[in-house]
């Protein structure tokens, strides 16, 4: 028994899961913060336009 479980906290199989998961959550927290930062200079551009229109 204590062999089955030494071999299990050996096995890097799931180290790679979670490296996985980790790089996926900063690659989300990445695109959110992309988006939170331009989400200002968007709507600063369509304020414009819209001045620029006349509307």
């Amino acid at each position: 028994m204590k062999a089955r479980i030494l071999m299990f906290l050996r096995r890097e199989e799931g180290l790679t899961t979670v490296e996985y998961a980790v790089a996926g959550a900063l690659v989300a927290a990445a695109v959110v913060a992309a988006f939170t930062a331009l989400g200002g200079s968007v709507e600063t551009v369509i304020t414009n336009l819209d001045s620029a229109i006349g509307g």
